[in-house]
């Protein structure tokens, strides 16, 4: 429902500003503008489910091998003290869990092309345990925000395109975005057990947030000692070397189990297939309404509009420019990675702009997308609480993005 209107608002929004240009400013050019983009971004969406295709037949076809071989079921038994407190409404050893540890696991390693098919799986289990099967859980949309709140420990692709783009220290933001990415997660947890009324006290709760904590803080001392060469080397060296262990192990695994490893791999990967066509009309929703938005101007308005207002106030106005990138993450990645990438172009990769804008790129994930193609895979239409959970997480990633970036590089 949430996503109805807000789809609706995309639209109105970008006529009224389109028609106020036009009358107003003579902008004739406005409307072809916009009718333009909503071809370029119903192809986009396309050609992203086309892609989508082989990258989710292949991790559907593995997850399938690993759950025949028992893999997915040891993952479940071991995070059960966790889950089943983030998840109470999930049988405790359900074999669900192992697929939503994987999608986290890979979205921690920066490997969203392995996150996306895992995440489908998981949605498909949760699914399975939903009793209104047009509305959303609450653990799809605890899952959901654990997604959006996008928690990586290896931002590989924005430190490369730091580098690309001239940084001296392609990854000196690598530090910040790490906290910022750990205050979204961290806040969309707590929003959401407040929404579902979780007890936050619990000793597993405050031993695993605590801990988790502690091993972000590890983190980011180890990375931090390492050079940019060696700091790029460890974590693009230990992301691909995890997942093809895992692959590995997973094949290993069904043969000792005497599993048909090869047919059992086919049948996954069918379903990759189906979940591929099925989130089509989903994404082209979603990316034509954005595009409009954005083709209409009324993006470039919105953040004039902030910008005068931060003025007002007496604030300081020098991290407005870096802010398209964090206003468009939740909606496009590839829109929030061409923001980062231009404000790079036009700033500097040095600047303080340019290293604002990567760290907003790294701190959260596309909240939109996500629901879109998640909610989409499985014909949820009632998202109750996920999307102001996601944008509440986004919006703590922002505000601590803005602050780390004051405290790292002003």
């Amino acid at each position: 429902m949430v996503l109805n209107y807000i789809w609706i608002v995309f639209f109105l929004v970008a006529f009224v500003v389109a028609m106020v240009k036009l009358v107003c400013f003579g902008d004739v050019e406005v409307f072809p503008a916009i009718m333009n983009s909503t071809f370029d971004t119903s192809k986009t969406a396309f050609e992203i489910s086309l892609g989508l295709t082989g990258v989710l037949s292949l991790w559907l076809g593995v997850m399938k091998v690993g759950e025949k071989g028992g893999v997915v079921n040891v993952l479940a038994r071991g995070l059960t003290p966790l889950f089943s407190k983030l998840f109470p409404d999930i049988p405790k050893g359900h074999p669900v869990y192992g697929n939503i540890f994987m999608n986290i696991a890979a979205n921690m390693l920066g490997l969203d092309n392995a996150a996306t098919p895992l995440g489908l799986k998981a949605m498909e289990g949760l699914q399975e345990l939903n009793q209104k099967k047009d509305t959303a859980s609450n653990p799809m949309i605890m899952f959901l925000v654990l997604n959006t709140s996008g928690l990586t420990l290896i931002p590989i692709s924005v430190m490369t395109y730091r580098f690309q783009q001239g940084a001296a220290q392609p990854t000196d933001v690598f530090v910040p975005i790490l906290i910022a990415t750990f205050v979204a997660t961290l806040a969309g947890i707590v929003v959401t057990c407040i929404y579902q009324r979780i007890n936050l006290l619990s000793g597993t709760l405050l031993l695993t947030l605590g801990g988790a904590s502690l091993l972000v803080a590890a983190a980011c001392w180890g990375f931090s000692q390492m050079d940019a060469d060696t700091m790029n080397l460890v974590a693009s060296t230990s992301a691909n070397v995890i997942l093809f262990t895992i692959i590995i192990i997973f094949i290993l695994v069904g043969m000792r189990k005497k599993v048909n490893v090869y047919d059992t791999f086919v049948e996954g990967a069918k379903e990759g297939f189906d979940t591929a066509v099925r989130i089509i009309p989903y994404l082209v929703a979603i990316l034509v309404s954005i595009g409009v938005f954005r083709a209409a101007g009324a993006m470039d308005w919105l953040i004039e509009g902030i910008g005068w207002l931060v003025a007002q106030v007496g604030a300081a106005t020098d991290w407005v420019a870096a802010l398209p990138t964090a206003l468009m993450k939740p909606l496009s990645g590839s829109g929030a990675r061409g923001m980062m990438v231009d404000a790079m172009q036009t700033y500097g990769a040095d600047s303080f702009v340019g290293r604002l804008a990567c760290i907003f790129q790294g701190s959260t994930d596309t909240t939109f997308y996500i629901l879109a193609v998640y909610f989409g895979s499985v014909g949820i239409r009632k998202t109750r609480h996920a999307v102001t959970c996601g944008l509440l997480a986004d919006l703590a990633g922002i505000l601590a993005a803005i602050g780390v970036c004051y405290l790292f590089f002003a």
